[in-house]
């Protein structure tokens, strides 16, 4: 079995893990100093997000250099040191490769914008404007970017409109142009599988390919200037070409790929990126789960909590149908990622100290037990959790948070009830909150950075009582928790990692209880309590005589009620006939 299909993989956001030099954003000094507390979790890898050079217009998603490191991060002779250290704790380590699109002030695009006859014109998308009857300029379509805004930005120099589905400083890399792609593998990917890294992270891996004539998106909703364009440059037609390709480079030194596969619900289509047979990526990332309870057209035009468990359940089936035996295919399991606010935030109790903890190992329990790769992301392993709704607007640094803000703002005429409601979507769902500096112990700036230095997000106000060193003394603690679902799921993964999934009753409201079948002639029974009330079960028939607790949240010995926000997981021994 390949070594990624029962690993957990501990995902690492550099600005905010651990700051080593007293500037007050985090850095690779900072994570090699950690590398023994990440490596007691008992993960199998880390991934970084980006660490590359970067004018840091979307936190490192915007390059300017594949080759080079972010200087506040340290330099390439710091992550090659990180690399040969993650290996001599036996610890695989994969990179962000963000490939869909570079900054605006990359060399590429520098001298793509310079003439229209310039070598490197077509190493990203040009379009001219269209015009109205009355010489009105338009952009070539209505295309929404992910950020908001028309996905067209003008160049007065060149009089052309450029493509870019995420921020105006991030122009899209025209995947077309065969030179374009030989660069981006040299450059992205074997500069630095040359110096070891075991695999990538991919980002947004299936918008590379568009549509060549950009036709306009329907009108789905009228009051919005552009439009939902997901289905039209999501999976567009060249883009198993391309990742084939990839998969090719990658092959040379055989590296895992997760790819971050958005706006494609359906099982065949997932299946089409990572069938064994197709050589194309190891896993992906599917969203059913963390795009739960936000907007439909817009992310953050919801309300918190719009969610119910039946849902869940459903989008919990989708992630597994990968691995229910019949594919030859995999995928992931995760909760948290520098992208989404805090799970316990979102899918437990933060409103005291008592349920925080115990809807935390919940949702470790929940997500530990699915199949597939697992990914922790920093701080989730102590049951970090949002921002407080009392910070202002002004905390809010994330460029979608700006965007979304603002358009209410100018949408509204500054009205203080839409306003609010903003602010209110923005302190549950606000990718913000996954990027408050870590919690390592209760010094000011809880040892983040140095007491002096002034942190270039704030720390969370809850730091004192949430913290690394606080629950590492703790045999009880969230961190503990996980140590222990981590050494379990290591030590089961037939029924863990690779179990096949059944929901025992899709319908029901309160209680999540699921099995988990193996190869062998053992089973899992994971119950899980969604409330913050006691509920009714039948654990008795289900569990039969021959049943061991491998773990649980509370210390209920009833099989027939469950406290609030309790879990346990039964490791069943089938008789064999």
């Amino acid at each position: 079995m390949s070594w990624w299909k029962n690993a957990t993989v501990y995902q690492i956001y550099p600005a905010s893990f651990k700051d080593s030099n007293g500037d007050g954003i985090g850095d690779i000094p900072g994570i090699l100093a950690q590398l023994d507390y990440i490596e007691s979790l008992g993960v199998d890898a880390i991934w970084l997000c980006p660490m590359y050079d970067s004018p840091q217009h979307d936190m490192g998603y915007d390059i300017s250099n594949y080759e080079a490191v972010y200087h506040p991060y340290g330099t390439v002779k710091d992550v090659e040191a990180l690399i040969e250290a993650c290996h001599e704790r036996g610890m695989k380590i994969l990179l962000d490769l963000v490939i869909n699109h570079t900054s605006n002030e990359h060399a590429w695009f520098k001298e793509s914008r310079s003439s229209k006859n310039n070598d490197k014109r077509d190493w990203y998308i040009w379009r001219p404007a269209k015009y109205d009857t009355d010489g009105t300029r338009r952009p070539p379509n209505n295309w929404r970017s992910c950020f908001g805004g028309s996905v067209w930005e003008w160049d007065e120099e060149t009089q052309e409109y450029y493509l870019h589905l995420f921020a105006p400083q991030q122009p899209d890399l025209n995947w077309e142009n065969p030179a374009t792609r030989a660069a981006i593998y040299e450059s992205a990917m074997e500069f630095w599988l040359r110096k070891g890294i075991d695999g990538f992270r991919v980002d947004t891996v299936n918008m590379y390919s568009k549509p060549s004539d950009f036709p306009d998106a329907p009108v789905t909703d009228a009051s919005l200037q552009w439009q939902s364009a997901h289905h039209l440059f999501c999976n567009g037609p060249r883009i198993h070409e391309y990742i084939r390709e990839m998969g090719q480079v990658l092959l040379k030194y055989n590296a895992m790929t997760v790819g971050e596969l958005p706006h494609c619900p359906e099982v065949e289509d997932v299946l089409r990126y990572v069938s064994a047979k197709e050589k194309q990526l190891s896993m992906v990332f599917q969203f059913e789960i963390v795009d739960m309870g936000a907007g439909q057209t817009l992310r953050y035009d919801t309300v918190p909590r719009n969610w119910k468990l039946p849902q869940l359940r459903q989008r919990t089936l989708v992630t597994q149908r990968l691995m229910d035996g019949t594919t030859d295919g995999w995928s992931t399991a995760f909760l948290e990622n520098h992208d989404q606010a805090r799970s316990v935030s979102r899918w437990g109790d933060d409103t005291t100290p008592e349920l925080w903890a115990r809807s935390a190992k919940m949702l470790s329990m929940f997500v530990a037990s699915l199949s597939g790769t697992l990914y922790l992301y920093q701080g989730q392993e102590i049951g970090m959790v949002n921002g407080p709704s009392s910070w202002p607007i002004s905390e809010y640094k994330d460029v979608e948070s700006i965007n979304f803000y603002r358009f209410v703002r100018e949408t509204t005429n500054d009205d203080p009830i839409a306003l609010a409601k903003a602010k209110v979507a923005l302190q549950h769902l606000a990718r913000d909150h996954a990027r408050l500096p870590m919690q390592w112990d209760g010094t000011v700036n809880a040892g983040f950075t140095t007491p002096e230095a002034t942190p270039w997000m704030r720390v969370h106000d809850n730091y004192k009582s949430v913290n690394v060193k606080r629950q590492n003394l703790d045999g009880q603690s969230i961190l503990a928790f996980w140590r222990q679902m981590l050494r379990l799921r290591r030590n089961y993964p037939d029924v863990f990692a690779c179990g096949m999934f059944q929901d025992t009753d899709p319908q029901g409201e309160s209680v999540f209880l699921f099995e988990k079948g193996g190869e062998s002639n053992r089973k899992l029974v994971v119950t899980l309590n969604f409330t913050s009330k006691t509920q009714k079960v039948d654990l008795v028939n289900r569990l039969g005589r021959d049943y061991k607790l491998l773990i649980q949240n509370g210390d209920g010995e009833s099989l027939e009620e469950l406290q609030a926000y309790e879990g346990r997981v039964y490791l069943l021994t089938l008789s064999v006939s």
